[in-house]
């Protein structure tokens, strides 16, 4: 009997997110489709409070587009869920009603906990509990940044201890703060923005003494992080293989920020690891991180391209019995 096969859509405030997979044995499960499509979600919403005419039809169009990837493949069980823009907006029940009216898909909103368990859960395999007790994990979206304080366990699966979710992300200071050619000013006017959110981390003097004492592991997981890990290995096109797992330095991450907040916004859409869709975000998103590494000098962090959709298809196989959903590879 063939293996079934599972969806998992993440639909967040700047990207739509498919990605369509079976179990394979042991080798965990075997991606049979991946698909993106940007749709601004929350375009406008930190200003206007709810969800656009035009970002809601925006959405709805890459949700019908997965489901016809979704039946193409055969799914036999999904999920879709929402983040920030529909924890955020006034409108978000009516929006997640009219998904169920026109798709038929049932729209979970992701509350801030379970949003950062599902990343974990797709970023558990970079995880090095043999090397590192804990690891910070941050996730920088469209409208919200997340930093999640982690137990890592050899005996065991991670444990979250604290984490702090911040309503601003790439899309919230792309508007606030302008997209083209960035002054090293606002660069660092967003830099102390984030950075006073982050003075709210709960259970600051611990991270600062594991820190200290080398016991810390940070991963990253965004649009952002991984774009910074293809501009610094200069890749002609983007490489899923050669970015998830990549380790960074501080320092290299802050010369390529620097580089490219120094370059307009065409230069930026011509570069084939960064292109139109997230030219005029990666510069807020490069503030953002450098926020949170120079709250926690860690010195290096590992690159996941991975998160919630690993996380949900984990979640759905393993309550479908199949043990080996803790990894999920590409074809």
């Amino acid at each position: 009997m063939p293996a079934p096969v599972y969806a998992a859509i993440d639909l967040g405030t700047h990207n739509c997110r498919l990605l369509i997979a079976k179990p394979a044995s042991a080798r965990g499960c075997r991606v049979i489709e991946g698909y993106s499509r940007p749709v601004r979600l929350g375009e406008g919403l930190d200003r206007r409070g709810e969800l656009s005419p035009e970002a809601v039809e925006r959405a709805l169009d890459a949700l019908r587009c997965c489901i016809y990837r979704m039946h193409r493949a055969g799914v036999r069980r999904v999920r879709a869920v929402a983040t920030e823009p529909c924890r955020q907006a006034a409108n978000a029940t009516a929006f997640v009603a009219e998904v169920k009216r026109q798709t038929g898909l049932r729209l979970e909103r992701l509350s801030a906990d379970d949003e950062i368990a599902l990343t974990l859960a797709g970023c558990q395999g970079l995880l090095t509990p043999h090397s590192f007790g804990f690891a910070l994990l941050v996730d920088i979206g469209g409208g919200s940044t997340e930093v999640s304080w982690i137990e890592q366990r050899t005996d065991g699966p991670p444990r979250v201890l604290a984490f702090l979710s911040i309503p601003c992300g790439v899309v919230t200071f792309a508007e606030r703060y302008g997209s083209d050619r960035v002054p090293p000013a606002t660069f660092a006017a967003m830099v102390e923005a984030l950075s006073r959110h982050l003075e709210r981390f709960p259970e600051a003097t611990r991270v600062d003494e594991a820190i200290r004492a080398g016991r810390v592991q940070m991963l990253a997981t965004s649009g952002t992080v991984t774009t910074l890990g293809a501009c610094y290995l200069r890749l002609k096109r983007y490489q899923r293989s050669r970015v998830d797992g990549l380790t960074l330095s501080f320092r290299d991450l802050a010369v390529v920020s620097a580089t490219l907040a120094a370059t307009s916004l065409s230069a930026r859409a011509a570069n084939p690891c960064i292109g139109v869709d997230r030219a005029d975000l990666v510069v807020a998103g490069c503030a953002i991180l450098q926020a949170v590494c120079r709250r926690w000098p860690v010195g290096r962090l590992t690159v996941a391209d991975r998160g919630i959709r690993e996380g949900l298809l984990a979640a759905m196989m393993a309550e479908d019995g199949f043990v080996a959903a803790r990894a999920v590879d590409e074809p």
